[in-house]
């Protein structure tokens, strides 16, 4: 009967996104709530989900991404992409934990980081590589699975490892950006990512150029109410660019400077 229950959760984290505690009580009546929560801690330790608030998220739908891969967005918008990045290099700090995001945009910054003592983590393999280069700066790379297609670390060992480090200044990257959804990503693990870091850094810097304005997808990692400063190649439409103002963000369209 246990392993039967088991086979059966298992199907349904191959069909469904999210299954709740509640829903697994209906289907197990005589199974326990808390014989329930173990099997689903058992699945995470399986890496075939990951526990959330009232039940689990099936890895299979975590790991679909629906982004570009970063072969192609490393190659689109390229001057505007440099020029973004190199804004955002001025916000170094020697002294900082600093996390670097993946992505096409902040893998550019790395030729404008100075040969100085600085601590920088990051979830892109090619940008500690290059980083470590420079010489002087301290470079942590996040445990996980490596996403073939971005470039990035990701996983239940990603999140559980950025939720053991301090982070003060964070350099992140969205996919889209919209009045509605705020910043958002294809991926749910790197969403879930980039939220923990957003909710440790003292200093949230985005970096975004203007193809992601307007720009919707899944998952919401955060507002503007989270963030610090925007650099970006545009002005904003007027719906955005009046939620930042409202949020005290500082807005830097670098096609201005």
């Amino acid at each position: 009967m246990y392993n039967e229950r088991r086979e059966q959760i298992r199907n349904l984290l191959l069909t469904k996104p999210f299954i709740s505690i509640k829903e697994l009580e209906e289907m197990f009546p005589d199974v326990s709530g808390m014989t329930l929560r173990r099997d689903i801690e058992y699945f995470e330790r399986e890496h075939e989900a990951i526990k959330v608030r009232g039940g689990a998220r099936s890895m299979k739908f975590i790991t679909s991404q629906t982004d570009d891969s970063i072969t192609t967005r490393m190659n689109e918008n390229v001057h505007s992409k440099d020029s973004i990045a190199a804004r955002a290099a001025s916000y170094l700090e020697t002294g900082r934990s600093i996390f670097i995001d993946s992505g096409s945009t902040l893998q550019r910054i790395v030729p404008y980081v100075p040969n100085e003592r600085f601590t920088f983590t990051t979830t892109d393999p090619a940008s500690a590589l290059e980083l470590c280069k420079i010489g002087l700066p301290i470079v942590n790379i996040v445990g996980g699975k490596l996403d073939k297609d971005n470039q990035t670390i990701t996983g239940l060992q990603a999140t559980r490892f950025l939720a053991d480090i301090n982070i003060d200044i964070a350099l992140l990257s969205p996919s889209g950006l919209s009045a509605r959804s705020g910043f958002t990503v294809g991926n749910y693990s790197e969403c879930e990512l980039k939220r923990i870091v957003v909710e440790k850094a003292r200093l949230v810097v985005i970096l975004m150029d203007a193809s992601k304005i307007d720009k919707s997808l899944p998952y919401t990692f955060c507002n503007f109410n989270r963030v610090d400063i925007l650099i970006t190649d545009g002005p904003l439409p007027e719906e955005l660019d009046r939620t930042a103002r409202e949020n005290h963000v500082q807005i830097i369209d670098v096609s201005v400077e």
